[in-house]
């Protein structure tokens, strides 16, 4: 039986629908709040390598916004790691692992896909 993670935070709207799209389906899965729990350096460093630091880093929400412009300049992967780990709101969301596989964001047809239409 594969284990399914979901990475996310509790009060962020898309993770909601992600969770109820899992739950609608009687997908079991274990939900990992990247807030209250926190993410490893090595585990940012693995979504980064998977999806691009560019693409894991969320510019669009209000904790960009509210951070200091010097924190902003990021020249490297592990200045975005570091920057990630110290605002874990700032990783787009949710991180799906399943079947040893990742994958970053919700859309229903996508996760419809992953969960049902598999490819032997």
């Amino acid at each position: 039986m594969t284990t399914t993670q979901l990475y996310g935070i509790t009060n962020c709207d898309t993770v909601k629908k992600a969770r109820k799209w899992l739950s609608d389906h009687q997908l079991d899965y274990n939900f990992h709040d990247l807030k209250s729990e926190g993410v490893s350096t090595e585990q940012l460093a693995q979504w980064a390598c998977e999806f691009g630091w560019e693409s894991l880093l969320n510019k669009r929400g209000t904790t960009w916004r509210k951070i200091p412009d010097e924190e902003k300049e990021i020249q490297s992967q592990e200045d975005a790691i570091l920057l990630m780990k110290r605002y874990p709101s700032l990783i787009k969301r949710p991180v799906l692992l399943h079947s040893n596989d990742f994958y970053l964001g919700f859309k229903a047809e996508s996760y419809h896909r992953i969960f049902f239409e598999k490819v032997s």
